[in-house]
């Protein structure tokens, strides 16, 4: 099974992840992205110094999410929800792969999640042709008005499903000292064992 994980800048959340797993499982395929990762960066300092705390190296640079990299994986588990949510909106062909760490290893929620699925694929699809029905009748201001009156409803709906989904979400440590990459990379240990446990 093919594994990315993604976080931001993919040099803190993900590449721990995957660093955690190929030293756990080693003959894992397992890779890391970030949603706004600048290209070919190193790892930061203290997620580095943290693993290395535990006994493991690992050489990385990082890389921005892209649809080869989407096709490539078999899942695809982010660090927080609203990277979740992001990807079903920017690569909707990819959505029953997406997951985010927590959520995957969780049994919790689920139907909640495959109707937000749902219904964040059909508000793209509605806005999209209702912005090309109509952007050529209507200047800028209407049209963005019309278009929020017209996804209002859809809009409420998916807003109250999201509020009533578990946190899902790692903690970013980024910016904190070495105790705070620490604590996340304790995080991360305790999600990527039950993933082992799923997966094997």
């Amino acid at each position: 099974m093919k594994i990315l994980f993604i976080c931001t800048g993919n040099t803190c959340r993900s590449p721990m992840a995957e660093a955690l797993l190929k030293h756990k499982l080693p003959n894992a395929e397992v890779k890391s992205a970030g949603i706004f990762a600048a290209e070919n960066q190193q790892a930061n300092n203290n997620a580095m110094e943290a693993l290395k705390q535990k006994n493991i190296s690992f050489e990385h640079r990082s890389q921005a999410v892209s649809d080869k990299l989407l096709n490539w994986a078999d899942i695809i588990l982010t660090m927080t929800t609203q990277y979740k949510q992001s990807l079903i909106m920017q690569y909707p062909n990819y959505q029953n792969k997406y997951y985010t760490l927590k959520e995957f290893v969780s049994e919790a929620d689920k139907e909640v999640w495959e109707e937000l699925k749902k219904r964040y694929a059909d508000f793209e699809e509605k806005r999209s042709t209702f912005i090309q029905e109509n952007q050529h009748k209507l200047d800028n201001i209407v049209l963005d008005q019309k278009l929020r009156d017209y996804l209002q409803e859809d809009m409420e709906k998916i807003q109250q499903l999201e509020r009533s989904l578990i946190n899902y979400d790692i903690s970013d440590p980024f910016g904190g000292n070495l105790q705070t990459y620490q604590n996340t990379l304790k995080e991360l240990d305790q999600h990527i064992d039950l993933l082992i446990k799923k997966i094997k």
